[in-house]
């Protein structure tokens, strides 16, 4: 039976070197969302058996010494690789409840890879919040695609932000992550810059003042702008740069593969440059 509970926002715990980031991250949001949080753990597959280190990424307890002699090893048997994920999120546990966080914290241990067990808290999460680097070979564009659910990916350590960049390219993407941010509690007091890259074309100024009047009407504090440029990733990496933007937030791979193809991902070099937290929204 499963202990997953709807609504929850998830807490991938597979990149060591993000996990106190990952954590405090979840916690930020879940408190906003009022949400429990899952900690999540999956199993590494038995071509990616060997030791991950672990060791110092929440020093709270005395199990920080058992963390430290798992990953001394060169390799894992399964049994170890179970035992180590257990003590990770029992590290996990105890850290959330040392920082006084208030909501329901529930663990979920999985033997199957990181994409599977994305899969299997995907639709019934309201937020996924996962560490810029993974331990999984697939990259971590892979596991955005796949994804139905919101997911954050946080650098470390993570600062909670009081702005946010809203990149508005007016497709199906962006209008559905629109919709979102005027119901979701999570930017609820975050000032909120919706960005448009384009021509200042009466269509782009019509679009994105419609979208600019739609959060007002939400009730979140925002401001609008027009960037006329032909590199959308390098002109929202230098606004959100120039105005001390603390969260960066776009829809999924919203282009088509044949402009990814030729022209290169928006997304992909969103991940690359952006060193803040980054929220993406599934593609429509």
């Amino acid at each position: 039976m499963s202990n997953l509970k709807p609504d929850s926002v998830i807490a991938c715990l597979d990149c060591p070197d993000h996990v106190q980031a990952v954590l405090d991250a979840s916690m930020w949001a879940s408190m906003r969302m009022q949400a429990p949080v899952g900690l999540l753990h999956s199993v590494p597959t038995l071509q990616q058996k060997a030791a991950i280190n672990y060791s110092g990424c929440l020093t709270i307890d005395n199990e920080s010494a058992m963390l430290d002699q798992f990953t001394s090893h060169e390799h894992l048997s399964n049994c170890e690789l179970k035992a180590q994920g257990k003590l990770l999120l029992h590290q996990a546990t105890a850290y959330c409840e040392q920082q006084q966080h208030k909501r329901k914290t529930y663990t979920l241990h999985r033997h199957e890879n990181l994409n599977q067990s994305i899969d299997y808290v995907d639709e019934k999460s309201q937020l996924i919040v996962i560490g810029h680097h993974v331990t999984c070979k697939s990259k971590l564009s892979q596991l955005i695609r796949l994804s139905h659910c919101p997911i954050l990916v946080t650098h470390a350590p993570f600062l909670p932000p009081t702005t946010a960049l809203f990149a508005f390219d007016n497709r199906a993407t962006s209008h559905k992550l629109l919709d979102w941010l005027c119901k979701t509690p999570l930017v609820r007091s975050l000032t909120i810059h919706i960005v448009m890259v384009g021509k200042e074309t009466s269509a782009n100024c019509d679009a994105l003042r419609e979208a600019y009047a739609r959060l007002k009407q939400a009730g979140i504090c925002c401001k609008k702008a027009l960037l006329d440029s032909r590199d959308v990733s390098a002109a929202l990496h230098y606004y959100q740069s120039e105005n001390d933007i603390g969260l960066l937030m776009t829809g999924a791979f919203g282009q088509s593969r044949l402009r990814e193809l030729l022209r290169g991902s928006d997304t992909e070099k969103l991940l690359v440059s952006t060193k803040t937290p980054y929220l993406l929204f599934p593609k429509a």
